[in-house]
């Protein structure tokens, strides 16, 4: 599981060079994620912004794979997007909210994972861009992954989650105080 990131802490010059290598490494082996990007355009971003290196830090040390999907040329920012195969390790194991975690009699998680992607700087995915992620690709074939759950459901307790199976993304509800080994969460950083 992740700590909560200390928000003024910059990243070492290890730690910086390590994740910039990790980064451009899976963007060049993906280019079928983001075809007309260019590297050295998502550096420059990058080298300007050493609060968003501290969140895809956090992003990559929790298993997420982060990488570029897409370029918004109205808002000049690109998108990054967790990538992993599965739900991301450090990231699995909680239930959806704080208040959901604080419902359980017993056994409850450590994390909660709104409070979680909240820590690291990130925004849980939604429904939509879940989806647009499985068009990228085949994600989720063994796990699944809380996603952004309407407040009309969550006010009736539950919460949506999505997996891969059968060449199909399924959107399934749960308690938001159910937790697996084999749910976590994937989130989105714009840079």
């Amino acid at each position: 599981m992740t700590t909560i990131p200390n928000e003024t802490r910059e990243l070492s010059p290890q730690q910086r060079q390590e994740l910039l290598s990790a980064v451009k490494d899976r963007f060049e082996k993906n280019m079928h994620r983001h075809k007309q990007l260019k590297w050295t355009e998502i550096q420059a971003r990058l080298d300007s912004k050493p609060e968003k290196l501290r969140t895809l830090y956090e992003m990559e040390k929790t298993g997420g794979e982060p990488d570029v999907v897409y370029y918004d040329n109205c808002t000049n920012e690109y998108h990054f997007f967790d990538c992993s195969a599965e739900s991301p390790t450090g990231r699995r194991n909680t239930c959806y909210d704080r208040q959901a975690m604080e419902s359980r009699k017993e056994h409850a998680p450590q994390y909660n994972a709104l409070d979680m992607a909240v820590a690291m700087g990130i925004e849980m995915l939604s429904e939509e861009q879940y989806r647009e992620l499985q068009r990228l690709g085949d994600f989720d074939l063994k796990t699944s992954s809380w996603v952004k759950t309407p407040q009309d459901i969550r006010k009736l307790g539950g919460a949506l989650f999505c997996d891969r199976r059968y060449n199909h993304v399924f959107v399934y509800h749960n308690g938001a105080s159910s937790y697996y080994a084999s749910r976590g969460f994937r989130g989105k950083v714009t840079i």
